[in-house]
């Protein structure tokens, strides 16, 4: 196993919270949980100026852009009470906040076409969609057809991804030209903070490596506390056009003001069939198709390879309260469009608090009370700086990809799928991208092999619905 060891013995509960939550169960004690909670936030807490920048980018079709600092407020507002409730309901130790992909999606794809209530009113169909695909069942039927191969792919490309987020984010690894991606500035590590990720990564690896208790955490303060010190002493600032080697979402220096009240005025800005009329019902129900799939499948993938990376998983992939956790992340969806803070889902990041010891919802609580505190103290947040948080999620994708070694490599049909889930997803920055790319292809190699028969009927359902996820601009066009 690849993740903290549990710190005790005992078998029986301890008090009613530890028998609700099975934290003694689960081989976890209540300072694991804490812990865990604690790092999950810290990994996640760039959320809550990430979305904003995000969604405050984009102009919808009137013109109108959302308030940074009301985007803020919901951001973090959406998170407390998705990643509590998910805590309460499922028991697990996921984490939730504004899913990257679909808040992108809406800012510089959807809004062009609607305004900006009409987009989150999109939002809310599509978690109303995913509440009664996982109610009825459908949704664990879907889960359920998916070979074992897959799933661990899915855990291993998700480590892959979160590694690759990790490197991005710290600037060591940048867009180019000619190649594609090159190694930090010109070459070479040339910055302040990149080296501060470098330096974070090293000692929180050797922490890891040495199975120290709270070794995550250690690096991220520690990291956290370096690059507080390197932007007094430097005044890097903010990376710019005129300041390429500064600093990415934050610079790590203490704000002038730590308490802010938070505004929440985009709580109930949503028109919920307001796009329809718009743009007309198929072409509104493309985009819906579009936000369904990428939620499904997205947070599909993320629950697999977190409850993998926790040993919660069966054999087959399944972990307990499997049809709560799927109801609740379509919630997710719905309270993020109410609030306009974009859908939620289970954060990957919530692998570092499972790094860290966390496997019950006791964790969750912890991450949600930090995320309602974090409402008021936004300026505080932002010190640690997106570079150091980056270490930690390079580690996490180091952990979940040990579950390759799982994986039967020697039969090609099987490997092909395998393989290109893995690959597609960094490569596209989607996860979503990755799980179809291999749904494709394990259905075509696996059909083509004499093996048509091991093939699932869902199975060819999901994978026609990807091809049509993955052929949407030129349908849009059709429809339009």
């Amino acid at each position: 196993m690849t993740t903290a060891a549990p710190e005790h013995t005992h078998t029986e509960p301890r008090n009613a919270v530890d028998r609700f939550f099975e934290i003694t169960k689960r081989g976890s004690t209540f300072a694991a949980e804490i812990r865990g909670g604690v790092v999950t936030f810290v990994t996640m807490a760039y959320i809550v100026i990430l979305n904003p920048i995000i969604l405050s980018s984009g102009a919808d079709i009137d013109g109108s852009q959302l308030d940074f600092l009301q985007l803020s407020a919901v951001t973090g507002l959406t998170a407390a009470v998705m990643t509590i409730l998910f805590g309460l309901v499922a028991r697990l130790p996921f984490g939730f906040a504004a899913g990257l992909g679909i808040n992108a999606f809406l800012a510089f794809s959807v809004v062009g076409e609607v305004t900006w209530p009409e987009a989150m009113g999109l939002v809310v169909i599509n978690g109303l969609i995913i509440v009664l695909l996982s109610a009825t069942g459908l949704r664990r039927m879907i889960f359920d057809a998916v070979p074992m191969q897959l799933k661990i792919a899915i855990t291993v490309g998700i480590g892959l991804f979160i590694a690759f987020i990790g490197f991005v984010n710290a600037g060591f690894v940048t867009a180019s030209m000619s190649p594609p991606v090159a190694l930090g500035v010109g070459g070479s590590v040339a910055t302040v903070p990149t080296l501060i990720f470098v330096v974070t990564l090293l000692l929180t690896g050797v922490l890891v490596a040495r199975k120290v208790k709270g070794g995550i955490l250690i690096g991220l303060v520690s990291g956290t506390v370096l690059a507080v010190l390197a932007e007094a002493i430097w005044h890097i600032g903010a990376k710019g056009d005129d300041n390429l080697g500064g600093w990415g979402l934050s610079v790590p220096a203490l704000p002038a003001q730590l308490v802010s009240l938070p505004d929440l005025s985009l709580v109930g800005q949503v028109d919920l069939f307001g796009a329809f009329g718009r743009i007309g019902a198929l072409a509104a129900l493309m985009l819906v198709f579009t936000l369904v799939f990428t939620n499904f499948f997205d947070a599909m993938g993320t629950m697999t390879g977190l409850a993998k990376e926790a040993d919660l998983a069966d054999e087959r992939g399944n972990f307990p309260r499997l049809k709560s956790a799927l109801i609740v992340e379509g919630v997710g969806a719905v309270v993020g469009g109410a609030t306009s803070g974009s859908s939620n889902t289970v954060f990957i990041e919530s692998g570092a608090g499972i790094g860290e010891g966390a496997r019950t919802g006791f964790a969750n609580l912890v991450t949600g009370g930090l995320f309602l505190i974090a409402m008021f103290f936004t300026p505080l947040v932002s010190i640690v700086p997106t570079e150091v948080a980056a270490a930690a999620l390079v580690i996490v994708g180091a952990l979940m990809m040990s579950q390759i070694r799982f994986i039967d490599l020697t039969d090609f049909s099987a490997l092909f799928g395998v393989f290109l889930t893995v690959s597609v997803m960094p490569m596209t920055y989607s996860i979503a991208n990755g799980i179809g790319a291999g749904f494709v292809g394990w259905v075509a190699a696996r059909a083509f092999s004499g093996k048509v028969k091991e093939i699932s009927p869902l199975l060819w359902v999901v994978t026609v619905g990807f091809l049509i996820y993955f052929a949407r601009g030129p349908v849009e066009m059709l429809l339009s």
